[in-house]
């Protein structure tokens, strides 16, 4: 199952690789087109980090753990 951070990965040199070939495309310099979509990157990068960050779930952590050894029964 593809999550949001694994389409953050793959959107990241897919977006750099794109603006860049598109403003080259357009007539923009390479050496303005790459920094000019570099923009593009770092953005996302940014919004999956202070946006969207990743927390751990410690309460279904919590929960598994309570469940799984409450499985286990005493073998007298």
């Amino acid at each position: 199952m593809t999550g949001y951070y694994d389409l953050i990965l793959g959107l990241i040199p897919l977006s750099l690789i794109g603006v860049t070939a598109v403003l080259s495309a357009v007539g923009v310099s390479m050496t303005a087109a790459v920094p000019l979509a570099a923009s593009i990157p770092v953005a996302l990068i940014g919004h999956a980090l202070f946006v969207n960050s990743p927390v751990d779930d410690t309460q279904s952590a919590t929960e598994t753990v309570d469940s799984s050894s409450a499985s286990f029964e005493a073998a007298d």
